[in-house]
């Protein structure tokens, strides 16, 4: 999703630090072998993932939503040796795709990472995870994106960071709900409870399709 005009997009892109080799293998054959690739993050959200964790260092990270591994690996390049990444998606036929990509990775210099890797319905899963995460990513099904609030609140301490991706939802968070629309008006939601959590410092960043940056205090 751009919002930007495409010239400054690709100047803004082009000016930022350049997407490893292993993330374009993976764009394109994602893009060859599966169904709806839009939803990968992208060369540029994939850098702005690789900063935070950079400056975060983040030791535990919980990734809800993993798809082809894009993200897993972008949040992977600022995990120190000796972290932990536990990663969720609900759709079983990409597990062994993203596992090649993750491993691969890990292969190249950052084998000290343990991945664990989770199918099933993240609602589910994620009040059975022991202990806290550093930094949380929320990339999966609108519709339960304020029940992932609730339940990774309970998996976060001071200082542990939660990035929130697509809130701006291509726009429709600004437009009139329309009535079979079922993910729009969680958003919202979702978006309201980000700003007024007293828990929380947020900032809604208009990187892509709106990426929410939170500071657990």
């Amino acid at each position: 999703m751009f919002f930007l005009p495409k010239d400054l997009d690709d100047y803004i892109v082009n000016h930022s630090q350049d997407e490893p080799q292993i993330l374009k293998d993976l764009t394109r054959e994602t893009h060859l072998k599966v169904l709806q690739p839009i939803m990968l993050s992208g060369a540029y959200q994939g850098r702005v993932l690789s900063m935070i964790s950079h400056l975060r260092a983040p030791k535990r990270v919980l990734e809800i939503g993993t798809f082809t591994g894009y993200s897993a690996i972008c949040l992977m390049e600022g995990m120190p040796d000796g972290s932990e990444l536990v990663t969720i998606d609900i759709n079983e036929e990409l597990e062994d795709f993203a596992a090649a990509y993750l491993t691969r990775f890990r292969e190249s210099g950052k084998n000290q990472i343990t991945v664990h890797q989770k199918n099933g319905d993240a609602t589910e899963i994620i009040p059975q995870l022991e202990g806290t995460f550093d930094l949380v990513f929320i990339d999966a099904d609108k519709p339960n994106y304020v029940t992932y609030f609730h339940q990774i609140m309970e998996k976060v301490t001071s200082g542990s960071l939660i990035i929130s991706d697509n809130v701006l939802w291509h726009g429709k968070v600004v437009e009139d709900v329309k009535p079979k629309d079922s993910s729009t008006p969680v958003l919202l939601e979702y978006n309201r409870l980000l700003k007024e959590d007293s828990r929380l410092q947020t900032v809604l960043l208009s990187v892509r399709d709106g990426l929410t940056l939170s500071r657990v205090l």
